[in-house]
């Protein structure tokens, strides 16, 4: 039989991760239920352990140290991460296995946006616009259109969570979820899903302002990473224009007079002509090296799986 593990991080959600363990208790009966407490200040450790979850530490603050420590630790065929604060559709747990229980995705995506749920529930400003800035960034980077790309309820296989080295401390953890998806083409299913509101007297611990400039930074770190010709491209282009935007006047000068009468302004866009040569080369260089990188990764998703095979025979 297939093993699934519920994974849930948790910061102070005494008022409501007695719900969602007993939720999704009932809706997936073989799974094991884990919560693991991020240095809670309230009773979350105590009432999920009275409601018949796993519950574990973790000191680190933050949800990528969370899921960072989640994914080494537990061996599961399927893993069901949800949040703890009760916005998620439990009903819809079994649909977000299924796929990956069968083979047919490597990770689905609970989509709170097609169905508008998410707009009607959710009051706190910005944070459409955000999912949506990321969604486009991610498109026009990578080529790929998530339903919802900040979502906390996915489901992901073993070889998916085994082979996932998790950069991000916090909240970023999402977006790095989900361009590690595309960059390594694993299969992504996204999953319309219902979503609810935090109830009453429950607060969020997503900042707005702070978190959303850790994603955007996140996005642009990655982006360097794993598609460094791409980027390093683009940044010689923007050298390159600099470069002739202060070279034009010179050279125009200088074939009307033969003199160079701004020799300044020709030193700066001499040196920006070889800024652009110069991170046009280190593209390429890295773009070897990332080569190189992906090559060992895709051997180490052979390996890593073959081993789990070996240990079930």
């Amino acid at each position: 039989m297939s093993k699934i593990a519920v994974i849930i991080p948790c910061y102070n959600e005494a008022m409501t991760i007695g719900k969602v363990v007993d939720d999704f208790s009932r809706e997936l009966p073989e799974a094991d239920i884990y919560v693991y407490d991020n240095n809670s200040s309230d009773d979350t450790a105590c009432i999920a352990r009275e409601h018949g979850a796993i519950v574990r530490f973790e000191s680190r603050q933050g949800k990528g140290n969370v899921c960072r420590q989640m994914f080494r630790d537990i061996d599961a065929d399927c893993y069901l991460m949800v949040d703890g604060d009760d916005t998620y559709d439990e009903t819809m747990a079994r649909a977000m296995c299924e796929p990956i229980l069968k083979g047919e995705a490597d990770m689905t995506v609970g989509d709170r946006l097609s169905n508008g749920t998410y707009a009607e529930e959710n009051k706190r400003a910005f944070h459409g616009f955000g999912n949506n800035l990321v969604r486009a960034m991610i498109k026009w980077i990578y080529g790929y259109s998530f339903d919802d790309v900040m979502t906390g309820y996915r489901a992901m296989s073993r070889p998916f969570v085994k082979t996932f080295p998790v950069l991000s401390e916090g909240f970023q953890i999402e977006t790095e979820l989900s361009i590690h998806a595309v960059d390594r083409r694993w299969r992504i299913k996204d999953i319309p899903i219902v979503y609810r509101d935090r109830p009453a007297g429950s607060e969020s611990k997503l900042s707005t302002i702070s978190d959303g400039i850790k994603v955007v930074c996140m996005i642009g770190t990655l982006f360097k990473d794993y598609r460094p010709l791409k980027f390093f491209g683009l940044v010689s282009v923007l050298f390159l224009l600099l470069g002739l935007i202060a070279g034009i006047p010179v050279i125009i000068d200088f074939a009307r007079t033969g003199l160079v009468a701004r020799l300044p302004t020709a030193i700066l866009a001499t040196a920006f002509i070889f800024l652009c040569g110069l991170s046009l080369t280190t593209g390429l260089i890295l773009d070897s090296v990332a080569k190189v990188e992906r090559k060992e990764w895709e051997l180490s998703v052979y390996k890593i799986d073959q081993s789990f095979q070996d240990k079930e025979c």
